[in-house]
């Protein structure tokens, strides 16, 4: 059964799931999908080619599915996914994606995003992030599963964050994380590994210790960083979180590799 407060705005193609409860004075748009059991609290906008999956909960003054924030936007029909079981705080802002930057922005299952969090056009977010208050992503960025970005935090548009990454609060990003990682300092810098978000997974004691190992091996060792990296995979590639983060480091994407140093480039430093 629908729940829609009679001064909500719904165009007439939109389509709405099952049991969804649509709040006062929420406006959604015409190419517009809400899944089953959602619920719209108040004063919510959805627009675009917008899809939101069943189950979520989005508050008030949340605004999604808006034009990117990209002079290069050329108002294509592009789009922003949003998985099942999130929870969208008050005054979210995600926008859809561009044309040349794969037309897609998307945001997994599960995610909580809180109050003021914005997920720029392209950027692809895993499943079970969470933003804190007032967290953000410039556009093509991508978030691996069970990120934690914290309040206030900034992230610079390409930059990849692997999976299991904690990034304290105030952090600036600029280069890109590797799973398991764990971002501090307002210059973000690589400190060390995530624990406790490993422990929380439930990863082993030995694929936190081998984690440990090859954070070790990458970032403190002597000598330039691609033999580093071959000592590693061949030491501890067996490891399926070390596999991830030798992964992660091989792809290479359009922004450097973030250190536990500040950043002075050296030849040795990975690209």
């Amino acid at each position: 059964m629908l729940a829609i407060d009679p001064t909500a705005r719904i165009a007439p193609s939109a389509v709405i799931g099952t049991e969804v409860e649509i709040g006062p004075y929420c406006v959604i748009g015409p190419h517009v999908a809400i899944g089953d059991n959602c619920k719209l609290v108040a004063q919510v906008h959805v627009t675009g080619h917008t899809t939101i999956g069943p189950g979520c909960a989005i508050y008030p003054f949340t605004s999604l599915g808006t034009p990117p924030q990209s002079v290069h936007y050329r108002g294509g029909p592009t789009r922003l996914e949003i998985g099942a079981r999130c929870q969208i705080r008050e005054s979210v802002t995600i926008n859809i994606g561009t044309e040349n930057g794969g037309g897609t922005t998307r945001v997994g299952d599960d995610c909580f995003l809180m109050t003021g969090a914005h997920v720029g056009h392209d950027c692809h977010v895993g499943n079970k992030v969470i933003f804190a208050n007032n967290a953000v992503l410039g556009g093509h960025c991508h978030v691996g599963d069970h990120t934690f970005l914290g309040g206030h935090c900034a992230v610079h548009q390409f930059t990849r964050i692997g999976e299991s990454v904690m990034v304290s609060g105030y952090s600036a990003l600029s280069d890109d994380v590797i799973p398991y990682g764990f971002v501090l300092h307002a210059i973000g810098r690589l400190v060390g590994v995530n624990i406790i978000g490993m422990r929380r997974r439930g990863v082993s004691k030995d694929g936190i210790r081998a984690v440990q190992q090859a954070y070790t091996m990458l970032f403190e060792g002597e000598g330039e960083f691609a033999p580093r990296l071959e000592r590693t995979q061949a030491a501890l590639g067996n490891v399926p979180e070390v596999a991830k983060i030798i992964a992660f480091l091989r792809e290479k994407g359009h922004r450097p590799i973030m250190l536990n140093k500040v950043r002075g480039r050296r030849s040795d430093d990975p690209e």
